[in-house]
């Protein structure tokens, strides 16, 4: 995920948006980028109802690339007719501009996080609360004992301070946490704070039982023919 987190440049130029919408129909829109990164698309005025996940294709000029849907607006709000893509292809030319390269804020945490803490892909539903607010519910993506990646839309601020309850199967564990970094559209890094040494081995039983198995090379036998 460190890749879809690159700074995004404020933006307007016309591209072309084509493939499915959610009802399996084809459509293909002309619309404008409102940010864009080397990774990752923000566009306004899209009509087609589109599905998180679907593939579609955009084209800038004579230039073509593949993007994954990765949020969208909620109708009848001002973010209605808002979409973010993520580049699939992000080695190959799109755009005819330059577009600055960020240092990855929560990558380098999860660098030097991964030091003293495993951590691992998954995909776990999350409660965030801030005081006297509602709850915020997000997918965590990846995760470890020392925090996790919050995937929604509207990122919270940085260092802003919450209650997060991660579910962790049938089980709901109760956390404190903060941000630690965030990515405009995509979601936040959160740090885990005070955790308990019951929620701290509890956490990281389930991280176990999520976690890949290494397995050992076949070692190659030999036969001497007879």
């Amino acid at each position: 995920m460190g890749s879809r987190r690159e700074p995004r440049q404020a933006i307007a130029v016309s591209v072309r948006i084509f493939g499915t919408d959610r009802d399996g129909k084809v459509f293909s829109e002309n619309v404008i980028t409102i940010d864009v990164s080397l990774n990752g698309a923000k566009l306004g005025g899209v009509r087609a109802l589109l599905k998180v996940d679907e593939i579609v294709g955009l084209t800038y000029g004579k230039n073509k690339s593949h993007f994954r849907v990765k949020w969208t607006g909620t109708p009848c709000t001002p973010t209605e007719g808002t979409v973010g893509l993520l580049n699939l292809n992000p080695e190959k030319p799109l755009w005819d501009f330059l577009l600055p390269h960020g240092i990855d804020v929560f990558q380098k945490q999860r660098t030097s996080d991964r030091r003293r803490w495993p951590r691992v892909k998954c995909s776990v539903s999350v409660e965030l609360r801030r005081p006297g607010e509602a709850i915020i519910w997000g997918k965590a993506s990846d995760l470890s004992q020392g925090g996790c990646f919050v995937e929604m839309p509207i990122p919270l601020p940085l260092d802003t301070k919450f209650e997060i309850a991660l579910w962790l199967g049938q089980t709901k564990l109760p956390l404190a946490g903060q941000v630690a970094s965030l990515a405009p559209g995509f979601g936040n890094g959160v740090r885990f704070l005070n955790i308990s040494s019951e929620s701290l081995e509890y956490l990281r039983r389930f991280i176990q039982s999520i976690t890949p198995e290494e397995r050992e090379p076949i070692a190659q036998v030999k036969r001497s023919g007879v």
